[in-house]
């Protein structure tokens, strides 16, 4: 069990080594300050990232019934366009009722999953789920659907500043079958650069370094609502990397997702989960989420 132990952190320093060789130097108090995002010092992740980030932040945390992801849709408003031709725009009172309760009420809803990995890419999601993801208690991403049989139970913890703003929100979700981790995540609007406004900034901690995605959410036509990134320059929406242990090193990888929220015709409110690896699609996720009773 030791040896087994001992290896697992030397992967995991080797892992951190190679992004910080491979990526590029930012300034977290500076200009890059919009990828200053919590990690954590423990090989195992789980929630004990939460108290850490709120004692750095000065923050108070709020965990009531119907705790939200985000405070206020509205944070993320912006026009048609405003973001290139293809931009669609966003308005939380255009979505459909549904959409915005959730968000903004997050706790209060129950997850059921399903998952489908798409071929080959199946084989290096059991590898990482079982000498990573389950080691680790982050990202341990199902594989096997009867895994998620019985659904996920799901905590949301808010960040409260000292002026009462929020400062964002831990969504902590394990399996309800075995009560092992599978996301622990920080959920919060964040500027980039250029860009008339936010983006959900979707943040997993993990031991001296994170996993980020900053996703740009569009209002459809029918009040459904699509949150996605894709392939880009660094400081576009997409997927980074941010190393800490010797000095802030980040790296943008080729990952991109696209989530589809919309009600259907009996009125369930679904979410369709699409995961890229450069143009191949590794991962299909599809959720259906109901009001807890």
């Amino acid at each position: 069990m030791h040896e087994s132990a001992t290896a697992s952190h030397v992967l995991d320093f080797l892992a951190r080594r190679l992004w910080s060789t491979t990526g590029r130097r930012v300034d977290l108090a500076g200009e890059h300050r919009w990828l200053d995002a919590p990690t954590t010092t423990a090989p195992t992740v789980a929630d004990g990232w939460v108290t850490d980030a709120a004692s750095r932040w000065g923050a108070a945390l709020v965990e009531e019934r119907d705790t939200g992801l985000i405070a206020d849709l509205s944070v993320f408003d912006r026009p048609p366009g405003s973001t290139g031709r293809d931009d669609l725009g966003f308005s939380a009172a255009a979505l459909q009722p549904a959409i915005r309760d959730f968000y903004q009420r997050t706790a209060g809803w129950r997850v059921e999953v399903w998952t489908e990995w798409r071929p080959p890419y199946g084989i290096g999601g059991s590898l990482i789920s079982a000498l990573y993801g389950r080691r680790v208690h982050q990202l341990a991403l199902p594989v096997r659907p009867l895994e998620v049989s019985r659904g996920m139970d799901s905590r949301v913890v808010r960040f409260v500043g000292a002026d009462g703003a929020s400062l964002g929100s831990a969504w902590l979700r394990t399996l309800r079958r075995t009560g092992e981790f599978v996301f622990s995540g920080l959920y919060r609007p964040i500027d980039l650069p250029g860009y008339a406004a936010p983006m959900l900034n979707v943040n997993f901690p993990l031991q001296h370094q994170n996993l980020q995605a900053y996703l740009r959410p569009e209002t459809q036509p029918d009040g459904s609502l699509v949150l996605h990134s894709g392939a880009g320059r660094f400081g576009d929406p997409g997927t980074y990397i941010l190393i800490t242990d010797r000095g802030p090193t980040v790296v943008r990888v080729p990952l991109h997702e696209r989530f589809t929220c919309w009600t259907d015709e009996e009125g369930v409110l679904r979410t369709d989960h699409e995961l890229k690896l450069g143009r191949g699609t590794a991962l299909r996720l599809h959720y259906k989420l109901e009001p807890r009773r």
